[in-house]
C-alpha cells in the first residue's frame, strides 16, 4: 500500500477553542478516518454547493461510507448569492429536518461562500453547534476558513450579520485546488499576496519568486497555504474579534467589498478579483497621502496582472459604479466607528497600519480620478 502524502499541521491555540488546520493533498479521501477518530460518536451534516457537490461531495461521501459515519447532505446554489437570509433559511431548517443534535457536527465543504454561510447556520442552530470547515478552493484555505468569522450579506452590504465562530478543525485538501478555473484559483492568490502587503515583506518577496510553481502546482503552493494560515492564526490570537490589529486582514477589502457591492455580488467581479483591485487602490490612496512610495504599488500591480488578476476599476466589466455609490457602500463597511470612515493604509510593502477618521472628500477625490 502507498505511503500517504505527509499533512502539515498549523495549531490555532485558543484555549479550550483551540483547533488544527491540516493541509495536505487528498485530504478529503482520509476525512472519514480523521473524523472518525477525532469526533467519535458524531452525525455529520454536510453543507456544500451545487458545482462542489459534483465535483468534491462523492469523495467526502465514500471516505463517510468507509468509516461508517452517518450522514446528510445539503446543497446550495452556487455562488455569492447563497450567502442570503433565503438560502440560511434553508440550510437550518434542512439541518433540523435532518434531526441533527447540538452535540453533531456540521461540514462546510466548499468555498468561502459555503463556509461563511454553515459556520452562520453552525452558531445558530440548537444555539450552537460545532462545525468542521473542509475548504475547497485557495481562498478559503488561505483566509476565510481559518479564524471563526461567519456570515451572509445584506442589501446593505457584505458581511453585516453573522457571528464568530471558531471551527474544530480545517481540512484543506490541495487536491481539490486542481479542479478550480483558472479564475478562482487566482481570486485566492490574492487572499495569500495579501499577508506579504500587510506585515511581511519577505513572504512578498517568496511570492515573486515562486509565483509560477504556485500556479503550476508546485511543492511552493502547498508552502503558500501553510505560511498563510501561519499568518491569519497570528492575527486571529492576536485579536480574535477584530477590535483592533486583526482589522489589518482587511487590506483592499474596504475598496474592494464596495466594488462587489457595486456589481451586485456577481461574477462580474470574484471576491479575490474585489481584493485585489482594493489592495491596489488602497497603496495607490496612500501614495497620493504621500504615505507610500508610488513605485510599490507599480511593484504589487505587476504581480498581480502576472496571476491574470484585475488591478484598476477600467479591468471590471461593465459599467463603473459611480462615485456615490461607492462612497454609500464604503460607509457601511464594518470599520466605520460612529460615521468615521476607516482604512487600512500602508507606508509601502509589508507596512500597513489602521487609519481611523479618514477625511470622505479626500476619498471621494480619490475615487474621482480612479474613475477618470
Amino acid at each position: 500500500m502507498p505511503t500517504p502524502d505527509p499533512i502539515t499541521i498549523v495549531h490555532v491555540p485558543l484555549g479550550e477553542r483551540a483547533y488544527d488546520i491540516l493541509i495536505g493533498a487528498d485530504l478529503l479521501d482520509r476525512a472519514g478516518a480523521i473524523l472518525g477518530e477525532r469526533f467519535p460518536g458524531r452525525r455529520f451534516g454536510i453543507v456544500t454547493d451545487s458545482n462542489v457537490a459534483e465535483k468534491q461531495l462523492p469523495r467526502l461521501l465514500a471516505s463517510l461510507q468507509t468509516a461508517g459515519l452517518d450522514n446528510t447532505t445539503v446543497v446550495v446554489p452556487a455562488g455569492e448569492a447563497s450567502k442570503s437570509y433565503g438560502q440560511l433559511e434553508t440550510v437550518v431548517e434542512a439541518l433540523l429536518a435532518a434531526k441533527l443534535e447540538r452535540g453533531d457536527m456540521i461540514l462546510a465543504l466548499g468555498g468561502g461562500v459555503i463556509g461563511d454561510l454553515a459556520g452562520f447556520a453552525a452558531s445558530v442552530v440548537r444555539r450552537g453547534m460545532d462545525f468542521v470547515q473542509i475548504p475547497t478552493t485557495l481562498l478559503a484555505q488561505v483566509d476565510s476558513s481559518v479564524g471563526g468569522k461567519t456570515g451572509i450579506n445584506s442589501p446593505h452590504g457584505k458581511n453585516l450579520i453573522g457571528a464568530f465562530h471558531q471551527p474544530k478543525l480545517v481540512l484543506a485538501d490541495l487536491s481539490t485546488l486542481n479542479t478550480l478555473p483558472a479564475r478562482q484559483f487566482a481570486s485566492g492568490y490574492a487572499e495569500t499576496v495579501k499577508y506579504g502587503l500587510i506585515d511581511d515583506a519577505d513572504f512578498f518577496n517568496w511570492l515573486e519568486a515562486h509565483q509560477a510553481e504556485i500556479f503550476d502546482g508546485g511543492p511552493a503552493r502547498g508552502e503558500a497555504v501553510a505560511r498563510a494560515c501561519q499568518a491569519k492564526t497570528r492575527f486571529v490570537l492576536a485579536d480574535e474579534k477584530e477590535t483592533g490589529v486583526r482589522a489589518l486582514l482587511n487590506l483592499g477589502h474596504t475598496f474592494g467589498h464596495a466594488l462587489e457591492k457595486a456589481t451586485g455580488y456577481s461574477d462580474r467581479l470574484l471576491h479575490g478579483e474585489g481584493v485585489a483591485v482594493g489592495m491596489v487602490m488602497a497603496h495607490e490612496f496612500s501614495a497620493k497621502l504621500e504615505l507610500a512610495s508610488s513605485q510599490d504599488t507599480t511593484r504589487i500591480k505587476r504581480h498581480l496582472q502576472k496571476a491574470g488578476l484585475p488591478t484598476t476599476l477600467q479591468d471590471i466589466p461593465g459599467a463603473l459604479p459611480s462615485t456615490d455609490e461607492l462612497m454609500t457602500a464604503i460607509g457601511q463597511d464594518k470599520k466605520v466607528s460612529r460615521g468615521a470612515l476607516t482604512f487600512i493604509l500602508t507606508r509601502g510593502i509589508g507596512r500597513s497600519f489602521v487609519e481611523k477618521n479618514v477625511d470622505a472628500a479626500l476619498v471621494r477625490s480619490f475615487l474621482d480620478a480612479q474613475r477618470a
